[in-house]
């Protein structure tokens, strides 16, 4: 941060309540999508676009259940609740009481349409009250302190928070839902893996689309640390790029310090099958897989699997066999 900018002087926000403001979105599919505005004089303008619905659509299908950590006033809940359909469920989780009005109000809109459960309550290890820090005596961003080199005085608002402990959560209040988790979304001001550790037994199982925040001022070590502990959860980690095609590059762990502030998209490396029911960290059988079958370009293989085996270790063990025999002569 430049001093010039650390040095400048903010327009003072005092404590109001700044209410809300309802505007329509006409989407393409979708149709009338009704979303409040919150007003706030640092709030920046939300919109529900068709896109952001569509690329949620590549991993979220209809009765899914998804979760939204970091929900704010709902600008990523809504396309989430749009993906999943009335019969699924998005849990969204915003600790802001003030903040959290809004999210309620964007809860009960559109519910010909959507499934979301708004909680007032912020993801922490054990449950208990936290004081979080904010910019502003509105409180429109901030969170709690972790790994972060953003200076203290730059949040000095403090705010009591309700924080509980999301495994706990999920499968005391959402245990029915929770078998159908297909995605998770964290924004939390540099907290995030801390809370992606805290349901790694969830993560392991179900293994959901992951969309985690890079903070700007997050350290460089806190940084590798995320990537690696989405790596040893056998994820690929990509730029989120949004709109339909939210899967960007892929990233290694270099790549988490070449950016100052940007999103990334955890995808599990071995999709499952909907339809055959299989946890996603299992391999299917090998008939499922075309490229196995070595008597064919086109993969219709009906060679039994033994047998193809047998013909592969042959072809290996040829050029082995060919040179123990060159060795041989040469040694004579």
């Amino acid at each position: 941060m430049s001093l010039n900018r650390l040095l400048r002087r903010r327009r003072a926000v005092p404590l109001a309540e700044w209410g809300t403001e309802v505007h329509t979105f006409d989407l393409p599919t979708d149709g009338a999508v009704q979303y409040a505005r919150w007003r706030h004089p640092g709030e920046t303008p939300k919109v529900i676009a068709q896109d952001e619905v569509d690329g949620l659509r590549i991993f979220l299908k209809p009765g899914d259940f998804a979760i939204d950590i970091g929900a704010h006033t709902g600008d990523t809940t809504v396309p989430m609740a749009l993906a999943a359909g009335k019969f699924g469920c998005v849990l969204a989780l915003e600790p802001n009481p003030h903040v959290y009005k809004v999210l309620e109000l964007n809860a009960s809109f559109n519910c010909e349409r959507t499934n979301i459960v708004p909680r007032c309550v912020a993801s922490t290890r054990e449950d208990g009250s936290f004081v979080f820090h904010y910019g502003d005596a509105s409180y429109c961003n901030g969170g709690f302190r972790s790994q972060q080199r953003w200076k203290f005085f730059r949040r000095k608002y403090p705010l009591t928070v309700t924080g509980r402990n999301l495994h706990r959560l999920l499968h005391t209040e959402y245990s029915q839902w929770l078998p159908k988790l297909t995605y998770v979304k964290v924004d939390a001001e540099g907290y995030d893996r801390v809370i992606l550790e805290s349901i790694l037994p969830v993560l392991s199982e179900l293994r959901p689309v992951i969309r985690a925040e890079v903070f700007r001022k997050l350290m460089v070590s806190e940084r590798y640390a995320l990537f690696d502990m989405l790596a040893s959860l056998g994820y690929q980690v990509h730029r989120f790029n949004g709109g339909a095609e939210p899967r960007g590059v892929l990233l290694s762990r270099r790549n988490m310090t070449a950016g100052k502030h940007f999103d990334v998209l955890a995808v599990p490396r071995l999709s499952c099958s909907r339809n055959t029911g299989r946890a996603p960290n299992r391999r299917p059988p090998p008939s499922s897989h075309t490229s196995h079958c070595p008597s064919t370009k086109s993969g219709n293989c009906s060679t039994p699997i033994n047998v193809q085996l047998l013909r592969l270790a042959k072809s290996w063990a040829a050029p082995v066999k060919r040179r123990l025999r060159i060795t041989a002569l040469r040694s004579q």
